[in-house]
């Protein structure tokens, strides 16, 4: 959530710069500031309010200790009407507050000066690209044949169980999924970041706090009598955990990394390109999350960027990174980059992680804080990023290590898996 004071001070500059997410923010600023200048005109009234009654009441105190009891009493009623006006407007400023939280809630975070202006990922811009694409010839088959063919993973059994979107990993599919949770974890362990096992389901507040909601209501699977939600990843649980600290500016950085199944009612389509494993309702994800001194989160952000590159080389997975436009960049984000792992089988390029600073638009709705060396409390940053989001990097895997009679297995899951082909 954007900060009131930059909205006051900053109203035409914000305005411009979410042109670039295709967002015309003039009607939901001008509401806000309206609503705003409401609320802090009846807080000055509630204030001066209160003033006058607690005035008052020494006054009669003293009237009482002088023998007054008469005109006491007299001041007595004004107090009483100052009370029921004190409540009054206490009522009406906790409804302003209230709409002016919500109005705040429809603005997206303002994006980072590189932020290249686009309606959709066709105007991503991409920044960088690695790995040899393999030559598979005609015989190659997309991830869903091979699952079936090697009885890996079985998306009818899933069906049958659930839905479409969840399926079962069978045998060494199973044991492929487990080593790559470990392998991730193992790698962003040895990189500093602490590990957390987290709740699979989170309270509104939490949902809010991180952006979900209200943006991605439609998408959480919602436990309506506890009023729970399915976490849609990771970020939601780990980066809750600090909600409402005021941290000591020597801890920072946070790192913290999390495996957890993911959840998500993503509208269907129908097409390859939401076949077997490129969409699912149900998915495994390694989640990294980083709280950061405003003046390193850019240099944060570019540490987590070659932190996924390093997992996919070990991989050996040709990957690219891609920049998001304005159109294609997510509510709650300031940059953001995505990392495409390109699926030879089915000659296109899948999304497996996005990497993302929201500056201090999280950290706002959180009330996260960090005290200055002149002992004020500040904002932080926030940062997550898919290190990484199963699925689709297993998907390559398939597809890209595929020979003609079995699956290789990368090299480097080789001590995971405990096999290195699968036939």
């Amino acid at each position: 959530m954007l900060q009131l004071q930059a909205l006051r001070t900053n109203k035409d500059q914000i305005i411009q710069a979410l042109k670039k997410r295709n967002f015309d923010a003039e009607i939901h600023m001008d509401k806000v500031l309206s609503l705003d200048e409401k609320r802090r005109s009846l807080q000055t009234d509630l204030d001066n309010t209160l003033a006058e009654g607690n005035k008052l009441s020494k006054e009669i105190g003293m009237l009482y200790k002088s023998g007054k009891t008469e005109e006491a009493n007299q001041i007595k009623q004004k107090t009483a009407q100052l009370k029921e006006e004190s409540k009054r407007l206490t009522e009406k400023l906790n409804t302003i507050a209230a709409d002016l939280e919500e109005a705040l809630y429809q603005i997206p975070n303002v994006p980072h000066e590189s932020v290249p202006a686009g309606s959709d990922e066709e105007d991503n811009e991409e920044v960088f690209r690695e790995g040899n694409i393999p030559e598979l010839g005609e015989e190659a088959k997309p991830h869903w044949e091979l699952a079936k063919k090697y009885d890996i993973i079985d998306f009818e059994l899933g069906a049958k169980i659930t839905g479409a979107g969840f399926p079962v990993y069978k045998g060494k599919g199973a044991r492929l999924q487990r080593a790559l949770i470990s392998y991730f974890l193992d790698k962003n362990t040895e990189a500093g970041y602490i590990e957390m096992q987290v709740p699979l389901l989170v309270n509104e507040t939490s949902g809010y706090g991180t952006g979900q909601l209200p943006d991605k209501e439609g998408q959480m699977y919602h436990v309506t009598e506890e009023d729970l939600y399915l976490i849609p990843t990771a970020e939601v649980p780990i980066t809750n955990v600090l909600r409402g600290n005021i941290l000591d500016k020597n801890s920072l950085p946070i790192s913290y990394t999390g495996y957890t199944p993911c959840f998500r009612r993503e509208a269907g389509s129908y097409g390859a390109h939401v076949r077997g494993l490129n969409r699912l309702h149900q998915f495994d994800k390694v989640e990294i999350v980083r709280v950061e001194h405003p003046d390193n989160s850019y240099q944060a952000l570019d540490a987590m960027v070659e932190h996924v590159k390093n997992i996919l080389r070990e991989l050996k997975l040709p990957f690219r990174v891609l920049r998001l436009c304005g159109g294609d960049l997510g509510f709650t984000s300031a940059l953001t980059y995505d990392f495409e792992v390109f699926s030879t089988a089915q000659d296109r390029w899948l999304e497996i992680s996005s990497v993302s600073n929201f500056e201090t638009f999280q950290a706002n709705r959180l009330k996260l804080r960090y005290r200055d060396e002149n002992n004020k409390t500040q904002l932080v940053h926030t940062l997550n990023g898919s290190s990484l989001a199963l699925p689709r990097v297993l998907a390559g895997i398939l597809e890209n290590y595929q020979t003609a009679d079995g699956i290789d297995i990368p090299d480097i899951l080789v001590p995971y898996t405990g096999f290195s082909r699968i036939e």
